[in-house]
């Protein structure tokens, strides 16, 4: 008879405490007299660097030293522990998880990739999707927000995983023992045993995923209510219309449509936005679908709440970001941070604050731009946190009310109604697949500055291939390609190659 040997995985990216994690389950065995050993492999380039530790403990056997390996091995891992959701994925494609054996400790939190950073659309990849691969590839599966779970407690995430293991019964271990460890540890004791003790827990009375498994599940639904963020006296005649001019089928976009540009300007707006998402809804060929609707309320939404240094500055002021901040860096109530915030506007973007006619009059007056340039072009650093700091951003912020009268605005505004253009002619053809497209680029352009330049390059690249594409029977396809391919890079190179294998005439800049 072989002795009984437990193989424990953990997939853990830098600063999330992996190695403290390793330390204390080898402690755990150690201390009930079984053999342990532990080694690790450290990543680089993935988040801060993603380490797998890994840990092969070994009933005792008396007169006999056991040989364990330095390596998981595809198929032979009992428990995997990992300190984020996507971690757990790599898990699953190494081979690392087994569904007749492997129990899955997880947090579902996300760290993102620099893979997905660097897309120029959203390039995250999809959590719900993870997520139930990992379930389907698990003997069992433990899997909440651990990282959440350890801050409200005081702690950090090797605590709550810690405690995870403990109480989902994989390993011979008494949860007593585990506190045990936890107490010899010495540091932070308290705050780690209560996130363990609330981990495990959790592990007893919950081995199904929290909302994110039920996303999927979510979608198939009826449409929901409008948001709650969106619900207010001051936008209660918006949301009659809503309700009494739009399908239903498109309720969520739109509410969430509206509370976004109202955050960015205020009501007026908001009834702005109704307007221009109301010139494609009454045209939606298929309104119990309301797949034409559902594409206006996103992309119009996001085309009038641009980024500019106005919303930047908005953003970087409010109370809750400040809040969010403190509870990511650990800080307790009364201990004192500080922050840093690193802009570098161009000439452009000041330009883009002034009124139309004062920005004009700039433009006919080289011998100014050229005074002006080098000293505004040029990157600042802020500390927020000193009242100097803040107060340059606030009333930076405070230039909102003014917004619908600079050149930024007037740009803006003139771009998105050409774009909104295009998609009325494509459904004056006949084509309202193609014009959901049209709406759907939209996509590309975002954020300020030179990403704004970047992707809007690539918006017009592909409001020139419109025309080229109109009138064949899979339009809305080919542009969908096109897009796709947009953003795969943020040179282009890609969406280059797909011009070309369509055959289009590229647009050319000046």
């Amino acid at each position: 008879m072989k002795p009984r040997m437990i193989t424990v995985a953990i997939m853990a990216l830098g600063g999330q405490g992996g190695g403290v994690l390793q330390d204390w389950i080898v402690t755990l065995a150690e201390d009930a007299g079984w053999t342990a050993q532990a080694t690790s492999v450290a990543g680089v380039a993935q988040r801060t660097g993603a380490t797998i530790y890994y840990v092969e403990m070994v009933e005792p056997t008396p007169g006999k030293t056991p040989v364990l390996a330095q390596m998981p091995i595809p198929g032979e891992v009992d428990i995997l522990i990992s300190a984020e959701l996507m971690e757990a994925g790599r898990a699953v494609a190494r081979g690392l998880v087994t569904p007749n054996r492997t129990t899955v400790v997880t947090s579902t939190h996300r760290t993102f990739a620099v893979q997905e950073k660097v897309v120029p659309g959203d390039g995250a990849a999809d959590s719900a999707e993870v997520l139930a691969l990992v379930r389907q590839s698990a003997r069992k599966l433990v899997a909440d927000d651990m990282q959440q779970l350890a801050i409200d407690n005081g702690s950090v995430i090797s605590s709550s995983l810690f405690g995870a293991l403990a109480g989902c019964d994989v390993l011979p271990f008494h949860q007593q023992a585990f506190e045990k460890v936890v107490e010899h540890s010495g540091k932070g004791v308290q705050a780690s045993l209560k996130a363990l003790r609330a981990a495990a827990e959790l592990a007893r009375t919950r081995t199904m995923p929290p909302a994110l498994v039920a996303k999927a599940e979510a979608m198939k639904t009826a449409p929901r209510a409008l948001p709650e963020k969106a619900a207010s006296a001051a936008l209660a005649p918006l949301l009659t219309r809503i309700r009494s001019d739009f399908p239903q089928a498109a309720w969520d976009w739109l509410g969430e449509g509206l509370a976004r540009v109202v955050d960015w300007q205020d009501v007026a707006y908001g009834s702005e936005y109704l307007d221009n998402v109301a010139r494609f809804a009454k045209r939606d060929p298929q309104p119990g679908e309301a797949t034409l609707t559902i594409a206006a309320a996103h992309w119009i939404a996001v085309a009038m709440s641009y980024d500019d240094v106005i919303r930047v500055a908005n953003l970087k002021t409010r109370s809750d970001r400040f809040t969010r901040i403190r509870g990511e860096v650990g800080g307790k109530e009364g201990d004192v941070f500080g922050m840093e915030e690193f802009f570098h506007p161009r000439l452009e973007e000041i330009m883009g604050l002034m009124p139309v006619k004062w920005a004009n009059w700039l433009d006919r007056s080289p011998s100014v731009k050229g005074w002006l340039a080098p000293r505004l072009d040029k990157g600042r650093r802020i500390r927020t946190h000193t009242l100097r700091g803040h107060l340059q951003l606030h009333m930076m912020a405070g230039l909102a009310r003014w917004r619908r009268g600079n050149r930024r605005h007037a740009e803006e505004q003139t771009h998105w109604q050409a774009w909104m253009a295009v998609a009325e002619r494509a459904l004056d053809a006949g084509d309202a697949p193609l014009a959901a497209e049209i709406l759907r680029c939209r996509q590309l352009i975002k954020g300020y500055s030179d990403t704004h330049a970047r992707g809007e390059g690539k918006f017009d690249r592909l409001m020139y291939a419109v025309p080229q594409l109109a009138g064949q029977p899979d339009a809305g396809v080919k542009l969908a390609g096109l897009r796709a391919a947009a953003l795969l890079d943020p040179k282009g190179k890609a969406l280059g190659e797909h011009e070309l294998a369509l055959g289009l005439r590229t647009k050319v800049a000046a």
